[in-house]
């Protein structure tokens, strides 16, 4: 099983049979754009992604919930790719927004276990990272078709989710999001673990700490390995940046990520791929 990182928490999954696509953004709009313009599908940069990567076997995109850094570029890959659709009503609500037909939808409301593909995929609640003044709209849902280019606010949080991934007896853990339930993962074991820590650094040592016991700890996975950490208002093809202050401390989220991990620490580049 290969995974490649396509930057923010966007992962590409080949297990030679089929594509699945975890969180879609691509287009990685600047930040005056956000605050300012609409928020679209940049076609050239998802094309050049779909010819680079070779993404000829999509069979789905999971969305773990509906920020535009996680699902904006969902859309586009859908319909280009015919691709399927799972995610939160608020992700499908941005699918039917493009006019994705109805078959091709799985809502989260109906199921949280998925086969696909090859794959086993099994969709956990879960909590998004503590909100600011980026995203503060925690809980907030979308209530009926977003049509793309759409301004930042209509992107809403919509319910947050991780992603438990099985084939060819290899795991992975999809944790796009910095926080915790407590006990959600009791009993859970994947031999990859893909960790969001946007956020990390900001919080209290004690924070830090439960953070982790309820992650790498409770997962006792071979390899972990960050993601959401690089600057995704940059341009994918120009180059690894990291996210700037204020939004995060990067380099100390990954110091305090590899202190933890020690030997099971491992950082995945965008536009990279890891082989299991």
């Amino acid at each position: 099983m290969k995974v490649t990182y396509l930057g923010t928490t966007t992962l590409l999954f080949d297990n030679g049979e089929s594509q699945i696509l975890f969180d879609c953004h691509v287009s990685r709009p600047s930040v005056k754009r956000c605050l300012f313009g609409k928020l679209g599908t940049d076609k050239e940069v998802a094309d050049r992604v779909i010819r680079d990567f070779k993404i000829d076997r999509l069979r789905a995109v999971f969305v773990s919930h509906t920020h535009h850094d996680h699902v904006l570029d969902m859309p586009y890959f859908a319909s280009v790719c015919g691709a399927e659709v799972y995610g939160s009503p608020s992700a499908i609500n941005i699918a039917r927004g493009a006019d994705i037909s109805g078959e091709r939808l799985f809502s989260f409301a109906d199921s949280l276990s998925y086969s696909v593909g090859g794959f086993e995929i099994t969709v956990i609640p879960s909590r998004h990272s503590r909100p600011f003044f980026f995203n503060n709209d925690l809980g907030k849902t979308i209530d009926k078709p977003l049509a793309l280019p759409a301004r930042k606010s209509r992107f809403r949080e919509g319910g947050s989710f991780d992603f438990l991934v099985r084939s060819g007896g290899k795991s992975c853990l999809i944790r796009p999001s910095c926080n915790f339930i407590e006990g959600q993962l009791d009993g859970i074991r994947a031999d990859a673990l893909f960790l969001g820590i946007t956020g990390l650094s900001k919080e209290s040592v004690v924070w830090q700490s439960k953070f982790f016991s309820e992650t790498v700890d409770k997962v006792k996975t071979d390899t972990v390995i960050p993601i959401h950490w690089d600057n995704f208002f940059t341009p994918l093809y120009d180059g690894v940046k990291a996210l700037p202050k204020p939004f995060e401390y990067t380099l100390d989220s990954l110091r305090l990520l590899e202190a933890r991990c020690k030997a099971q620490f491992r950082i995945l580049i965008p536009l990279k791929t890891l082989e299991l």
